[in-house]
């Protein structure tokens, strides 16, 4: 009897030290999953040491818990087993030909396996288990997994790119901070500083840090026109009527040009799923969409930068944080929309997360594949980020991380943005005596009075306008010439800061080399 408790006993730590290695059956049983305020810890630590946290780096039993104290859902990322990177052939992929929908269903068939294990004789179907649908364009979907095992299962297999937590937040005190990102004080300002802006015919207030950055000078040379700018964020607001009918979008100096507002984000999933309307009910993508190509009209509101380009704008999250199942689908969909749209040339993404997220990546991919010039927010601080990295996916080698800083010399970024190795331009857009006092741009109501913008959204939005004006200036270049464009025109230039990137852009000096 003693001989046989020894067998059980080591053989019970053979179980317990398995890695994820090991084979599904093998993923030790516990009865309770790890507290989300654990896995906040986790993440929290590789914030710390500068890096986005990415979903692979933990064991499966902790990926699994992640995702039962969220919403259950897991985003799945497939392959063909010849394909060694996705990146290279994405544009090209039809996952409705025999071969891709060979892989996604021997997934699923898995998955429904492992489900109909945790509730025996319930007839379980690939509709009860995906919440958002089937895959429509790219080789991911989201899923509702219950079984533990079911994750190392998926993990060890050679078609499975990844498996993440997708409706995965942090503690329920930095969740709570983080639900209105971006979506206060949006609306006009009580007071603008007579010193924060020009008047320019035929009467608008041109932001005081456009004169920074050279942008009025280049507007001698081009003003957007022939350059379609997508922004990506919480939508167009249907009150600013600057962003509301052609007639408003194209009046004063800027003319010919279309808007569009689109929405890919959904409320619910399965059968009470519901696409929110293209509405702007926070204010950020307002702002964004009108710093970048707001018109440059006669009613004494904030012009933008290509105030001649075209413009699409998604509503694809609620606020700046992308942090939820809707939103991850939500923000790849507009990407996928953008991409396809041959019209667009610059996408501007204010918006991110300390997470990795390979569900938003693919749609990056996908868009960079077919050309498009992508801008990412470096980040903005709140008080529990201010140690933060450079956010997902500005830390992207397919995107351009862009970052604000103060005015003045030398170049110091702004008191809530974020920087690091991964920004690649940088923007004037505070004050060095009032950190209040940043960018004028468009408000989320119905009025002609400016509203105070800042942080590293602020400055992408602007410099995705300067990318629109030099393309305008010549529609025959390339994303990478443009970008060569800017960098060349860049104050740092020949030499990158490492915090800072290439440094300020005088938009000038960038069209006018433009041939």
């Amino acid at each position: 009897m003693q001989t046989k408790n020894l067998l059980l006993l080591v053989f019970a730590l053979m179980l317990f030290s398995c890695n994820k290695e090991s084979t599904p059956q093998d993923i030790t049983p516990q009865k309770e999953p790890i507290s989300r305020e654990a896995i906040t810890q986790i993440v929290e630590e590789t914030l710390r040491q500068g890096n986005v946290f990415n979903w692979k780096t933990v064991d499966d039993f902790t990926l699994w818990s992640a995702g039962h104290q969220s919403d259950g859902f897991f985003a799945i990322g497939y392959t063909l087993p010849e394909i060694q990177d996705i990146k290279t052939v994405i544009k090209d992929i039809n996952i409705d030909d025999n071969k891709w929908t060979s892989v996604k269903e021997k997934i699923l068939d898995l998955i429904i396996d492992g489900e109909k294990q945790m509730q025996p004789g319930k007839d379980i179907l690939p509709k009860d288990i995906l919440p958002f649908g089937q895959p429509k364009t790219l080789p991911n979907f989201t899923v509702k997994i219950t079984n533990p095992a079911t994750i190392s299962k998926l993990r060890s297999m050679k078609e499975v790119r990844y498996v993440e937590a997708s409706g995965f937040n942090l503690s329920d005190e930095k969740v709570a901070e983080r639900s209105g990102s971006g979506c206060s004080d949006n609306g006009p300002a009580s007071y603008i500083w007579p010193a924060d802006y020009n008047y320019y015919s035929p009467w608008v207030k041109v932001p005081w840090n456009f004169q920074n950055a050279n942008i009025p000078a280049a507007w001698n040379q081009t003003s957007g026109n022939n350059v379609k700018v997508c922004i990506i964020d919480t939508g167009g607001s249907d009150n600013q009527d600057n962003l509301g009918s052609p007639y408003n979008f194209n009046s004063g100096y800027s003319q010919g040009r279309y808007i569009q507002k689109k929405s890919t984000l959904y409320h619910g999933w399965w059968w009470w799923r519901k696409k929110d309307p293209p509405h702007d009910q926070c204010g950020h993508g307002t702002a964004t969409s009108g710093l970048a190509t707001a018109p440059r009209g006669s009613d004494g509101n904030a012009v933008g930068v290509a105030y001649n380009s075209d413009l699409v704008v998604y509503r694809a999250v609620e606020d700046v944080v992308i942090s939820t199942s809707n939103e991850r689908e939500g923000v790849r969909d507009a990407l996928i929309g953008a991409a396809q749209d041959p019209n667009v040339r610059i996408i501007s993404m204010s918006i991110g997360t300390p997470f990795w997220s390979s569900t938003v990546a693919d749609g990056i991919y996908y868009a960079d594949a077919h050309g498009k010039m992508i801008f990412a927010a470096a980040g903005t601080s709140t008080s529990w980020t201010s140690w933060y990295p450079v956010i997902f996916p500005a830390n992207m080698n397919q995107t351009i991380a862009v970052t604000g800083a103060k005015e003045g010399s030398p170049l110091t970024k702004c008191t809530v943005c974020h920087d690091g190795s991964q920004v690649d331009f940088t923007l004037v857009m505070e004050r060095s005596s009032n950190s209040d006092r940043t960018m004028l741009a468009l408000s989320v109501e119905n009025t002609n009075t400016p509203t105070y913008f800042g942080g590293s959204s602020c400055a992408t939005a602007t410099v995705a306008g300067i990318a629109a004006l030099v393309w305008s200036k010549n529609t025959s270049l390339n994303k990478y010439a443009v970008k060569n464009k800017l960098i060349q025109a860049s104050s740092f230039y020949p030499y990158k800061d490492s915090d800072l990137g290439w440094g300020t852009i005088n938009a000038y000096q960038a069209v006018n080399s433009t041939w």
